[in-house]
């Protein structure tokens, strides 16, 4: 097997001089940014590897023995074969990655629409479900003059992907959970990702303007500073704060104030490491039928950190997903990705820092919308 790296100015002009030089069958291997001793060759390092049918061991690797041990000859064998099945694996994995889907005999719309759902991040496999399933909603490809692509009513199509989007997921811009009063918000996420100031928002928007007796709670004891944070905003706002240490303590000061309308509770950002330590907490929220749990989760995460985090919060069992920072990305297809997967609803959205105005109820409108946004660098890109 031969093993060869190029440098080039990007990583596709590498794979294109690779491909040109060693053929459809050469397999990548490793794709990484250039050292500082080999920066001069092109910014990345591309490495590919293709089958030799000359001898693997070169000619200064002879030894006194006439031959190999057979064993050993069968083990470097049986690792080449090995390696050679994982490198195939990865050029499978990469293609299908990579490689945009081909709709031979279908209307040129579903590239366009597939390309513009990409540059959004949605995953590329349900991005194709969804242009499929749009392209029947809208009643198929029409027949077209012999020689000319078969082509679909564009307004029919747009419409059908829009509809095809809205009804992947759903949104509950809603606090507590089910007919119980008072409403009982809880927040939940990782460090970081804008509880407190959330909570702020929710209880202005939905406490103040009503206006309706507002509980403010904390139990979060990983930030001296957020709870004096908060006690800081409720005093500005004039409504009740407390804090408390225990999770025997939140249930009795939550029994003890049922006369209010609504009651948030805001909790530690909780790292990996951190959430083997707070499953009493989690057992307590998600045992309560009057506790609503919404999982508070960046926008601007990478989308394999977004799973990772959503996964990470499962034994709270929280009921909706909050996203903050939409106003840190550009791309809103992860959310869309994250509420399709889990099933859960979407509930606020949080795009800056103001308070309490930048805090929006989820919207389907606005999700769709957003990603079928006109983008054409993204879309070329993609």
């Amino acid at each position: 097997m031969r093993i060869k790296s190029y440098f080039a100015r990007t990583v596709e002009e590498a794979m294109a001089r690779a491909r040109q030089e060693l053929g459809p069958e050469a397999m990548l291997m490793n794709s990484r940014s250039a050292s500082p001793e080999t920066r001069h060759l092109g910014e990345y390092e591309v490495v590919f590897a293709v089958e030799s049918g000359e001898s693997e061991l070169p000619a200064n690797a002879k030894t006194n023995d006439s031959a190999a041990p057979a064993k050993t000859v069968d083990q470097i064998s049986s690792g080449v074969a090995d390696l050679k099945k994982q490198l195939d694996h990865i050029q499978r994995t990469l293609a299908r990655s990579f490689a945009p889907p081909q709709w031979p005999g279908h209307s040129p719309e579903l590239p366009d629409a597939y390309a513009r759902l990409v540059a959004n991040d949605v995953a590329p496999d349900l991005a194709r479900e969804i242009v499929e399933r749009a392209e029947a909603r809208a009643g198929g490809p029409k027949l077209a003059p012999k020689g000319s692509p078969q082509r679909i009513d564009k307004a029919a199509f747009d419409r059908a992907l829009a509809q095809e989007l809205t009804t992947r997921f759903k949104t509950e811009p809603a606090l507590g959970r089910g007919e119980h009063r008072p409403r009982i918000t809880a927040l939940v996420g990782p460090p970081g990702a804008g509880k407190t100031s959330t909570l702020v928002k929710l209880a202005v928007n939905y406490g103040l303007t009503s206006p309706r007796p507002t509980l403010l709670l904390s139990i979060d004891n990983h930030r001296i500073a957020a709870a004096e944070q908060l006690s800081a905003f409720a005093a500005i706002l004039g409504v009740a704060f407390q804090t408390v240490s225990t999770v025997a303590a939140l249930a009795q000061t939550i029994e003890e104030n049922r006369g209010k309308d609504l009651i948030f509770i805001d909790t530690p950002g909780l790292s990996f490491a951190d959430l083997d330590s707070s499953s009493g907490l989690a057992h307590f929220l998600c045992t309560r039928p009057d506790i609503g749990t919404q999982l508070v989760v960046p926008a601007s995460m990478k989308p394999s950190d977004l799973t990772r985090v959503i996964d990470g919060f499962v034994a709270f069992q929280p009921q909706r997903l909050l996203f903050t920072r939409l106003d840190e990305t550009g791309a809103l297809g992860p959310l869309f990705n994250e509420a399709v997967r889990t099933g859960k609803p979407l509930s606020f959205f949080g795009n800056g820092q103001r308070i309490p105005e930048d805090l929006e109820e989820a919207r389907a409108e606005r999700l769709v919308q957003t990603i079928l946004g006109e983008q054409s660098s993204r879309v070329q890109a993609a």
